[in-house]
């Protein structure tokens, strides 16, 4: 029957084509994935996987981390709680014994997690339990040590995180057993002298809610470690590398103001490395982490998935590489 449209579908005889040959491609056999016989190391997992997007992406950063060591240029990881919560500490410190972290910027949420974790081996709580009668965030170790430790920062003249990792491993009040400390990345990064620099918003923490929390205290802690940052991050310039693993507002925030800092006090800082990890890519780390610091010099990555995963990965390419060597 006739269609009672208007309109006729458009006739496409007159379309002009042209040989498939003459097409530039984006993807072409040469770059595609290798399947797996099941004998690779982690190299050869590495080698085998596709060369494009996020392939190509991983091993721009296991190239530009191993040439920031071998350079002697800064390898800089920012925290998020959310990676201590997964049980990533133990790989972290692996990597500092290997040469592969210089410095270590945490939120707040990542400190008290690893502080946690150092007392009593375990961390996080059920907030869903928890908040209805007001005892989320009350425990009364964790907010008591932290807070004397943040306290005692300022009397010792020292950064935050400097604070906390001396107040686990010191041992000053034998009453308080750090039985974890091999877990702990704020222990580990103390012994060996590799600066960690603590990030708080004020209310954001559930040290903050306690009797003992000094404003005083937490922001002169915070404001120094805020100002040790800015020096760590002036050493970035030529090959260093900063990454951003789990912090979607804070550190993000932080890292944009640190670089404007430097480079309004004259510093150069190009031609560096910045890395965001994140199992979704969020608005401040696409722009203060990869986009802003880098776009008159220096590569962006982006890669996406769950840090359980994504971290051990790149720890484990990165201690291959040393075994090839």
């Amino acid at each position: 029957m006739d269609s009672r449209y208007r309109l006729n579908p458009l006739n496409f005889d007159g379309i002009s084509t042209y040989p498939l040959e003459t097409r530039k491609s984006k993807v072409s056999a040469a770059m595609f994935g290798k399947p797996m016989d099941g004998s690779e190391n982690i190299l050869g997992f590495m080698a085998k996987l596709p060369h494009v997007l996020a392939g190509d992406n991983l091993r721009a950063l296991i190239r530009a981390i191993l040439y920031a060591r071998a350079s002697a240029k800064p390898i800089i990881w920012g925290l998020g709680g959310h990676v201590i919560k997964v049980g990533l500490g133990p790989v972290i410190n692996d990597l500092m014994q290997s040469g592969f972290v210089t410095g270590i910027a945490m939120n707040g949420s990542a400190a008290i997690h690893d502080f946690e974790v150092a007392l009593r081996g375990a961390t996080s709580e059920e907030v869903e339990e928890q908040i209805g009668e007001g005892r989320f965030g009350m425990a009364r170790e964790t907010g008591e040590y932290m807070n004397a430790a943040i306290e005692k920062s300022v009397v010792d003249e020292i950064g935050m995180g400097e604070g906390l990792g001396s107040f686990i491993n010191s041992g000053e009040d034998k009453a308080i057993g750090f039985g974890h400390r091999s877990a702990s990345i704020l222990s580990e990064a103390y012994s060996r002298s590799i600066p960690v620099t603590v990030h708080v918003a004020i209310g954001t923490d559930i040290i903050h809610a306690h009797p003992g929390t000094s404003g005083k205290a937490l922001g002169e802690a915070t404001y120094r470690d805020f100002r040790l940052f800015c020096t760590m991050t002036t050493e970035l310039d030529s090959g260093g590398v900063f990454l951003n693993v789990g912090s979607a507002v804070v550190l993000p925030e932080v890292f944009l103001k640190a670089v404007s800092v430097v480079r309004n006090l004259g510093h150069r800082l190009e031609e560096f490395t910045t890395a965001n990890l994140d199992f979704i890519q969020h608005y401040r780390p696409t722009q203060n982490v990869l986009k802003r610091p880098t776009q008159n010099s220096g590569q962006a990555i982006a890669l996406t998935g769950h840090h359980e995963i994504m971290v051990p990965l790149i720890a484990a390419a990165l201690k291959g590489s040393l075994e090839i060597k």
